[in-house]
């Protein structure tokens, strides 16, 4: 079988593993089924969540069964990790509808083949208290747990009992996983490592000492200017189209720094490492094509929206850097300029100069008629002289928008209501 763990490791994956000697020999002797978790706390995941599933994806090429749980029990408890203050915690509705949500978004991701999707609602629920005390809560020591990275860093502030048990939950999904699923590895971000010696050292106790679990941790991704990855001035980048526009996630990976694209080359995409090294190259050689840029936000992009999404996303960016825009659908529209100011318009027909005026592009008509004459104004890609021109905004683009640029770079969106 393909060496995982030569590939992750060479991919710079790696942060910790339980009995690494161990996971390579049995990878390389057998398909093993593994896991990754998700709290269903919102209703997309947001490229955060990629860093595992990336991850887990490789194993899944490589041959593995990679199984993913959905947390309707512990989303409702709420996982500490990484968090300074106590969750809200959400309505079952809540967490239904965010399931449902995040189920699509898997299947998406990695097929419905070699792949399988659980609950842990459907095991944690029918714990009694007692029977969670007596069989679980026994096999944990307190002093351990206050130990564990997740707990200790929350204790200054404080961390309610709720919270606090997250750890035995999510023990308790990989012994169950162990028993009935045959998962013998989970996988987690860098915070998760507490919880995850937690579940092996509890298969341990349950199932003997010679039970082969192991677990991996992902580093954590921290862009070359030492900010986190995968914020941006808008917020999260999200899979969700809606909330992130396939465009939108085009351009975040084509704006990445030369410093940072390689390493996310080799872990956001499932190029070889020959067309790594040669993009690596033409990084160090001719940095100003940002060929490896183009290369990260087309495989990304491809990955999560599809090969129709990046025809798009390329689409509008060669439209927006040319000026013609006459070729977009209105669709396209939707999405490459959402972030450009807009305005609601009526579908009457108006002079340019007045038009230009009412909305706001131009702050006078001395101002609008000058920008005319200059032909410094477009419409919908056509330059516009004549200060007699009258305007249509349902002439172009299904009747829906109306897009305007003044200068050079200025663009801003009509929406026909």
């Amino acid at each position: 079988m393909t060496d995982i763990m030569a590939d992750l490791t060479w991919r710079e994956a790696i942060n910790q593993v339980i009995d690494e000697d161990g996971l390579k020999e049995l990878t390389q002797k057998k398909s093993i089924s593994l896991y990754c978790g998700v709290d269903p706390t919102g209703s997309s995941l947001h490229i955060g969540h990629l860093i595992p599933f990336m991850v887990l994806k490789r194993f899944q090429l490589a041959g593995h069964h990679p199984v993913i749980v959905i947390g309707g029990g512990t989303g409702a408890i709420g996982d500490p990790s990484g968090k300074n203050s106590e969750r809200v915690l959400q309505t079952m509705d809540q967490v239904q509808a965010n399931k449902e949500h995040l189920t699509a978004q898997m299947e998406k991701l990695f097929g419905t083949e070699n792949f399988t999707i659980v609950d842990n609602y459907d095991w944690l629920s029918k714990l009694s208290l007692l029977d969670f005390l007596r069989d679980y809560g026994k096999l944990f020591n307190v002093n351990t747990m206050l130990n564990k990275e997740i707990v200790a860093s929350r204790l200054e502030v404080g961390i309610s009992y709720t919270e606090f048990t997250y750890q035995i939950l999510q023990s308790i999904d990989f012994l169950h996983l162990y028993k009935y699923n045959d998962v013998q590895l989970q996988i987690g971000g860098a915070d998760q490592w507490g919880n995850i010696t937690a579940g092996t050292d509890l298969i341990h106790r349950q199932e003997g000492a010679d039970a082969k679990v192991f677990g991996l941790t992902i580093p954590l991704m921290l862009k070359a200017d030492g900010t986190k990855f995968g914020k941006t001035a808008g917020g999260a980048v999200w899979l969700d189209p809606e909330r992130t526009t396939p465009y939108e996630f085009y351009q975040f990976w084509l704006n990445q720094d030369d410093r940072d694209v390689v390493r996310y080359l080799k872990y956001f995409t499932f190029l070889d490492r020959a067309e790594i090294e040669a993009l690596a190259e033409k990084v160090a050689t001719e940095p100003e094509k940002r060929e490896a840029q183009r290369r990260l936000a087309q495989e990304v992009t491809k990955f999560v929206h599809g090969e129709q999404a990046v025809v798009e996303a390329e689409h509008i960016s060669k439209a927006l850097f040319s000026g013609d825009v006459t070729a977009l659908t209105a669709e396209e529209i939707e999405q490459g300029f959402r972030d450009v100011p807009s305005v609601d318009v009526t579908a009457d027909k108006a002079n340019i100069v007045q038009w230009l005026v009412d909305t706001k592009i131009e702050p006078s008509k001395r101002q609008a008629r000058e920008d005319v004459t200059n032909g410094a104004i477009t419409v919908n890609g056509e330059r516009i002289c004549e200060v007699e021109f009258e305007l249509d905004p349902t002439a172009a683009f299904d009747g829906r928008f109306v897009i305007v640029r003044r200068g050079k770079k200025r663009y801003f969106l009509a929406r026909v209501k």
